[in-house]
């Protein structure tokens, strides 16, 4: 099922809908991403971080600096892109030695604040030429766009270079999931004590899954650059770590699929309300705000497990009159 999915998404998607939803669902996959991210480090470790959006702006504008001051393959240069990411978001993650809960979440949202004030008073992202070049152009128009993938410059071949990556992040994030670090993560999320007692090196897979996360993140903020092109700060905003934690509750941190659904609620979803009703994005928030409700109160496993589950439900109470008539008749 997954690969026929990855099919349709890859083959049959982009002849289905218009140019500007080819780069909406190029949004979805990014942003799924950085969902998957919040939900290695909630889900499956139990620990809050809403600098995800940091992260991903982070490696955003290093992916637009790098790619202005190197010629480094596309690639190579998601890769390196991923690693600096990586590197930033763990020493970001060392509060999470000490803290916990609503403490580290606070640690993490004002380094998402923090960033995003720097990021402003830099004129992100800062022009010139060189990984710190700077211009006295007040307008971006003649800067030239964060490049793309050789085969992927266009917007459909981009979009599929940008799904087959995402794929691969989501590859990667299962890979560690099934195996040790997984069921370590399960461990502390569970008991830190016990964990501790059952020879499991807190510190250590507490790090892994910061590095995990920061890597996935930054390469969706190196992705996130070639898509915009030539990105500004006031395409992040704190606020967006916010709504981000949000929806991948809503979607489900339990599960890989959760991501995907935190994806399309963050970015198709204010793209279609708005394109196909003219109602304004921000009521989305009220949404949000009454779907985080109901997923505390009724579902904590979120849309990714609750609707298959309802699902199955309706079809039992379908099904229930012609297996009495079927019981009748016999």
């Amino acid at each position: 099922m997954i690969a026929a999915l990855l099919a349709f998404a890859l083959i049959a998607l982009p002849k289905l809908v218009g140019d500007d939803y080819v780069t909406t669902f190029t949004s979805v996959a990014i942003y799924s991403v950085v969902a998957l991210g919040f939900g290695v480090l909630y889900g499956r470790v139990g620990m809050i971080s809403l600098g995800q959006v940091a992260l991903l702006s982070i490696g955003c504008w290093i992916g637009a600096r790098l790619s202005a001051a190197t010629s480094l393959p596309y690639p190579v240069l998601l890769l390196v892109v991923g690693l600096i990411t990586m590197v930033l978001g763990t020493l970001v993650g060392l509060p999470a030695l000490r803290l916990s809960g609503l403490y580290l979440a606070l640690i993490t949202l004002m380094f998402a604040g923090a960033t995003t004030i720097v990021l402003s008073a830099t004129d992100f992202p800062n022009g010139g030429g060189g990984f710190l070049g700077r211009t006295t152009n007040p307008s971006l128009a003649g800067l030239q766009p964060v490049r793309r993938p050789s085969w992927g410059s266009g917007d459909i071949a981009y979009y599929r270079y940008t799904v087959i990556v995402c794929g691969l992040m989501f590859l990667l994030a299962l890979i560690h999931i099934a195996a040790k670090p997984g069921r370590a993560w399960a461990s502390i999320r569970e008991s830190e004590p016990a964990a501790l007692a059952a020879g499991v090196n807190i510190v250590v897979y507490k790090m892994w899954a910061f590095a995990l996360a920061s890597f996935m993140t930054g390469v969706a903020g190196c992705l996130l650059a070639s898509q915009i092109g030539t990105p500004r700060a006031i395409t992040f905003q704190t606020q967006d770590s916010l709504v981000l934690a949000a929806t991948a509750l809503i979607g489900g941190i339990f599960s890989l699929w959760g991501a995907i659904v935190a994806g399309i609620f963050n970015q198709f979803l204010p793209f279609f309300l708005q394109a196909q009703w003219q109602i304004n994005t921000n009521f989305l928030l009220i949404l949000f705000g009454a779907g985080l409700l109901q997923v505390l109160l009724t579902a904590p496993g979120g849309l990714a497990q609750q609707f298959p589950r309802d699902m199955a439900n309706l079809g039992r109470l379908i099904a229930k009159p012609f297996r009495r008539k079927k019981d009748a008749d016999a």
